[in-house]
Protein backbone atom coordinates (compact mmCIF):
# COMPACT_ATOMS: atom_id res chain seq x y z
CA UNK A 1 0.00 0.00 0.00
CA UNK A 2 1.07 3.81 -0.81
CA UNK A 3 1.66 6.33 1.50
CA UNK A 4 -1.51 7.48 2.80
CA UNK A 5 -1.91 11.63 3.36
CA UNK A 6 -4.61 13.13 4.79
CA UNK A 7 -4.86 17.46 4.57
CA UNK A 8 -6.46 20.38 6.94
CA UNK A 9 -6.16 23.75 7.10
CA UNK A 10 -6.60 26.32 9.87
CA UNK A 11 -6.91 29.91 9.51
CA UNK A 12 -6.71 32.51 12.38
CA UNK A 13 -7.60 36.16 11.92
CA UNK A 14 -7.13 38.36 15.12
CA UNK A 15 -5.10 38.36 18.25
CA UNK A 16 -5.12 35.51 20.13
CA UNK A 17 -7.84 36.27 22.70
CA UNK A 18 -9.80 38.51 20.47
CA UNK A 19 -9.32 36.80 17.55
CA UNK A 20 -11.08 33.49 15.92
CA UNK A 21 -9.90 30.78 13.85
CA UNK A 22 -12.02 28.18 11.39
CA UNK A 23 -10.63 24.47 10.34
CA UNK A 24 -11.40 22.77 7.10
CA UNK A 25 -10.80 19.11 5.97
CA UNK A 26 -10.06 17.99 2.54
CA UNK A 27 -12.92 15.40 3.05
CA UNK A 28 -15.60 18.85 3.93
CA UNK A 29 -15.93 16.47 7.15
CA UNK A 30 -14.71 20.05 8.72
CA UNK A 31 -16.12 23.17 7.14
CA UNK A 32 -15.76 26.33 8.86
CA UNK A 33 -15.29 25.35 11.73
CA UNK A 34 -14.80 27.56 14.52
CA UNK A 35 -12.57 27.67 17.30
CA UNK A 36 -11.07 30.04 19.55
CA UNK A 37 -9.54 31.35 22.38
CA UNK A 38 -12.97 30.25 24.75
CA UNK A 39 -13.01 27.31 23.03
CA UNK A 40 -9.56 25.95 23.52
CA UNK A 41 -9.36 27.80 27.35
CA UNK A 42 -12.56 28.68 28.80
CA UNK A 43 -15.81 26.47 28.30
CA UNK A 44 -16.93 28.07 25.27
CA UNK A 45 -19.13 25.95 22.60
CA UNK A 46 -16.87 24.86 19.91
CA UNK A 47 -13.71 23.05 19.00
CA UNK A 48 -10.02 23.08 19.65
CA UNK A 49 -6.54 21.18 18.86
CA UNK A 50 -6.92 19.18 22.10
CA UNK A 51 -10.51 18.15 21.13
CA UNK A 52 -9.31 16.96 17.56
CA UNK A 53 -6.42 15.48 19.07
CA UNK A 54 -8.87 13.24 21.29
CA UNK A 55 -11.16 12.39 18.70
CA UNK A 56 -8.42 11.40 16.17
CA UNK A 57 -6.96 9.52 19.03
CA UNK A 58 -10.30 7.63 19.78
CA UNK A 59 -10.48 6.98 16.29
CA UNK A 60 -7.37 5.37 15.62
CA UNK A 61 -7.31 3.83 18.53
CA UNK A 62 -10.65 1.73 18.23
CA UNK A 63 -9.47 0.55 14.26
CA UNK A 64 -6.05 -0.55 15.78
CA UNK A 65 -7.79 -2.74 18.75
CA UNK A 66 -10.23 -4.04 15.98
CA UNK A 67 -8.31 -4.43 13.55
CA UNK A 68 -5.43 -6.64 16.93
CA UNK A 69 -8.48 -8.27 17.90
CA UNK A 70 -9.20 -9.81 14.26
CA UNK A 71 -5.74 -10.62 13.74
CA UNK A 72 -6.01 -12.84 16.53
CA UNK A 73 -9.22 -14.42 15.55
CA UNK A 74 -11.44 -12.71 18.10
CA UNK A 75 -14.16 -10.13 15.62
CA UNK A 76 -15.37 -7.48 17.93
CA UNK A 77 -19.18 -6.62 17.69
CA UNK A 78 -18.32 -3.08 19.05
CA UNK A 79 -15.45 -0.98 20.99
CA UNK A 80 -15.83 2.59 22.21
CA UNK A 81 -13.02 4.53 23.00
CA UNK A 82 -13.19 7.95 25.12
CA UNK A 83 -9.76 9.86 24.77
CA UNK A 84 -9.59 13.06 27.15
CA UNK A 85 -6.49 14.93 26.29
CA UNK A 86 -4.82 16.74 28.76
CA UNK A 87 -2.98 20.29 28.47
CA UNK A 88 -1.32 21.97 31.01
CA UNK A 89 0.70 25.08 31.53
CA UNK A 90 4.63 25.01 31.49
CA UNK A 91 6.74 26.48 34.21
CA UNK A 92 8.61 28.28 31.44
CA UNK A 93 5.87 29.63 29.96
CA UNK A 94 3.07 28.09 26.72
CA UNK A 95 1.10 24.72 26.97
CA UNK A 96 1.54 21.74 26.77
CA UNK A 97 -0.34 18.29 25.79
CA UNK A 98 1.08 16.11 28.84
CA UNK A 99 -0.92 13.15 28.72
CA UNK A 100 -3.98 11.15 26.92
CA UNK A 101 -6.14 8.54 28.52
CA UNK A 102 -7.96 6.34 26.49
CA UNK A 103 -10.45 4.62 27.83
CA UNK A 104 -12.23 1.60 26.20
CA UNK A 105 -14.65 -0.79 26.42
CA UNK A 106 -15.76 -3.84 24.06
CA UNK A 107 -18.26 -6.12 23.34
CA UNK A 108 -16.21 -9.07 22.17
CA UNK A 109 -17.80 -12.95 22.37
CA UNK A 110 -16.26 -16.05 23.83
CA UNK A 111 -12.96 -13.56 25.07
CA UNK A 112 -12.20 -13.34 28.59
CA UNK A 113 -11.06 -9.76 30.24
CA UNK A 114 -7.67 -10.34 30.49
CA UNK A 115 -7.17 -11.22 27.10
CA UNK A 116 -9.10 -8.47 26.59
CA UNK A 117 -6.91 -6.34 28.39
CA UNK A 118 -3.69 -7.82 27.31
CA UNK A 119 -4.59 -7.55 23.22
CA UNK A 120 -5.52 -3.66 24.20
CA UNK A 121 -2.27 -3.16 25.49
CA UNK A 122 -0.84 -4.95 21.90
CA UNK A 123 -3.28 -2.85 19.90
CA UNK A 124 -2.41 0.72 21.92
CA UNK A 125 1.33 -0.34 20.89
CA UNK A 126 0.06 -0.34 16.89
CA UNK A 127 -2.01 2.56 16.77
CA UNK A 128 -0.72 5.49 14.62
CA UNK A 129 -1.99 8.28 16.65
CA UNK A 130 -0.23 6.58 20.15
CA UNK A 131 2.46 6.34 18.29
CA UNK A 132 2.92 10.02 17.03
CA UNK A 133 1.99 11.31 20.25
CA UNK A 134 4.48 8.66 22.40
CA UNK A 135 7.84 9.71 23.87
CA UNK A 136 6.58 13.51 24.94
CA UNK A 137 3.12 12.95 26.33
CA UNK A 138 1.89 9.99 28.64
CA UNK A 139 -1.08 7.52 26.97
CA UNK A 140 -2.53 5.66 29.61
CA UNK A 141 -4.55 2.94 28.82
CA UNK A 142 -7.87 1.84 30.45
CA UNK A 143 -9.48 -1.54 28.92
CA UNK A 144 -12.63 -3.54 30.07
CA UNK A 145 -14.50 -6.17 28.34
CA UNK A 146 -18.30 -5.51 28.37
CA UNK A 147 -19.55 -8.34 30.80
CA UNK A 148 -22.67 -9.40 28.71
CA UNK A 149 -20.29 -9.49 25.93
CA UNK A 150 -18.11 -12.11 27.46
CA UNK A 151 -20.89 -14.62 28.35
CA UNK A 152 -21.73 -14.88 25.01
Amino acid sequence: MADIQRTAEATWTGGLRDGAGKIDSASGVLRNTAYSFATRFEQSPGTNPEELIAAAHAACYSMAFAATLERKGHKPESITTRATCTVAPQPTGGFKITRVKLETRGRVANLDGETFAAIAREAEQACPVSNALRGGVEIELDAKLDEQAASA
